[in-house]
């Protein structure tokens, strides 16, 4: 392993957790600086394992944390281990197992508290408190009330000492939960909006910490911009004051600096485990003083041409070993997962027809599949599929989730946007004017187009003309809506969603729900084409 040269300040290991603190004093030495560095990531969504180009996972990130924690120890300071939450659905081999493996790495991993985020609740509560059990560390929700009780789900906060210094960490989890949720699993809660719970609770903690850190689920949305999303971590720093440093989820983007609002510096290290963010703070009675940042990658690479021409894959910064141990543990998980990928999930009285040569130029019964899949997920209107993200037959007869894997590999997200009808009407136009052949041709769900030359004469949506002053959902995946094919972009619209949900799995939900698939239901009768 090639060796670590990582920012100069190092801190410790675990911090001690403080009980019936309400009363005590300050703990530390006047005018003494102390360290304490905050490790953390977010939006893990089932990366227990690398993936096909080595990349992230749990073992090499175990190599990483413990290298800081040794420099930490060498220098005297503390680590507060974090995670920003929805650490489910994601990849096949992990939701099979109920991201068993996922928390119990973390455990491993040493993690001190987590946000609860709005994938923690894709499954049963049952399922949830499990793997609350599997964790050795808390659950943090601050705003999550069992409805029509003031008793919160998880403990809202939990108490840190480091080296005399008292921490307070606070979850907060996005009041989305129960729009992007799954009603079954969420009916039986409340969830108030952060903003008014913190506004409470925060001059509390203000009363018995030296630093007040918020793990959130939230989102982080510059300038507080979050259109259709529920407010984020800039709504909540410029709403509140007194909260030293969020350490946030559910956006998914990484933030390289720290946003700071209102005295609060606000972090986020993107997903899937692909960086681990460390923040190394200097404390001085009770305040934060200096702070260094970075966000360090986890054996990502960039692909790069060679002197002979050749796309090769370059790592973006040292190789980080897989920690023996933990890929010892996690073997078996991976092992068990893609054994489970032979288990059938559904069947089909006939073939859904995926094969490009087809596929990218005419409408087919997996297009509709899959894009009804996606609209009913995503609780749209209407759905919009790149052919060239549909890349083989699936068969009749059984199906599998390797099946499901064959003919959707790329772990796209699924995405929505809500739309006035006249902005859905541009978007079809594009979407119709895909070249035949090509991997950007369109499949529809949800709409009935008749069009002449290319252009629409009209479009219907649930048995009615588009209204041009109507708001209308439209599901696509994230890759068309960061501009792929060249479909408009959608990722900055104000009411744009990423829901988190993978293509594949989505698809495989679907396939299990409905199943057995009749073929008859999927009929690509959407578009007539009058050239």
């Amino acid at each position: 392993m090639k060796k670590w040269n990582l920012a100069p300040m190092g801190m410790l290991t675990a911090a001690v957790v403080l009980a019936g603190c309400a009363t005590m004093g300050p703990g530390y030495e006047q005018d003494k600086e102390y360290q304490l560095t905050i490790l953390h990531t977010n939006d893990h969504h089932g990366r227990f394992w690398r993936n096909g180009d080595g990349e992230y996972g749990m073992a090499a990130r175990k190599t990483l944390i413990d290298s800081i924690r040794a420099e930490v120890m060498a220098e005297g300071g503390d680590v507060l281990l974090l995670s920003g939450g929805d650490i489910n659905t994601g990849v096949p081999e992990s939701d099979l197992q109920d991201a068993e493996p996922d928390f119990r790495g973390m455990t491993m991993l040493g993690y001190d508290a987590m946000a609860v985020g709005n994938h923690e609740f894709d499954n049963s509560r049952d399922v949830l408190m499990q793997q609350a059990e599997w964790a050795d560390f808390p659950f943090l929700a601050a705003n999550i009330f069992e409805k029509g009780s003031s008793k919160t789900l998880f403990e809202p906060y939990e108490m840190f000492d480091i080296q005399g210094n008292r921490v307070a960490v606070v979850g907060f989890t996005t009041e989305d939960t129960v729009k992007i949720g799954n009603p079954e699993y969420t009916s039986d809660l409340d969830f108030k909006t952060p903003v008014e719970v913190a506004e409470d609770l925060i001059p509390k903690l203000n009363k018995k910490a030296d630093l007040v850190v918020a793990v959130t689920h939230m989102g982080h949305y510059a300038n507080a911009d979050h259109g259709g999303n529920a407010p984020g971590d800039v709504t909540l720093a410029r709403s509140v004051p007194g909260i030293d440093v969020i350490v946030g989820g559910h956006s998914q983007n990484p933030l390289f600096e720290p946003d700071e609002q209102n005295g609060t510096l606000i972090l986020q290290a993107h997903e899937w485990g692909k960086y681990v963010g460390r923040m190394d703070l200097t404390l001085k009675n009770g305040e934060i003083v200096d702070y260094d940042y970075r966000l360090i990658p986890v054996n990502l690479k960039d692909e790069v041409e060679d002197a002979e021409g050749n796309e090769v894959m370059v790592f973006q910064d040292v190789e980080i070993a897989e920690d023996p141990d933990m890929l010892a543990f996690l073997q078996p998980y991976q092992d068990k997962g893609a054994e489970a990928l032979d288990t059938v999930i559904g069947s089909a009285d006939g073939d859904f027809i995926g094969e490009r040569s087809v596929v990218r130029s005419n409408p087919t019964n997996l297009g509709v599949l899959i894009a009804t899949a996606q609209m009913e997920k995503a609780k749209a209107d209407v759905a919009v599929m790149n052919s060239g993200g549909i890349r083989a037959d699936l068969e009749g007869g059984d199906i599998t989730y390797k099946d499901v894997l064959i003919v959707q590999p790329f772990a796209n997200m699924l995405t929505y946007v809500d739309l006035t009808g006249a902005e859905l009407m541009e978007y079809l136009e594009v979407a119709i004017s895909k070249e035949a052949g090509s991997g950007a041709f369109a499949q529809f769900s949800g709409v009935e187009i008749i069009s002449t030359n290319g252009e629409i004469n009209s479009a219907d949506v649930n048995g009615a003309p588009i209204d041009a002053d109507k708001t209308y959902r439209l599901a696509v995946n994230a890759f068309m809506a960061s501009g792929g094919d060249g479909y408009p972009k959608i990722s900055d619209h104000p009411n744009f969603v990423n829901t988190g949900f993978v293509d594949a799995d989505l698809l495989a939900e679907y396939i299990t729900n409905n199943s057995p698939l009749s073929i008859e239901d999927y009929d690509p009768g959407y578009m007539i084409d009058r050239m």
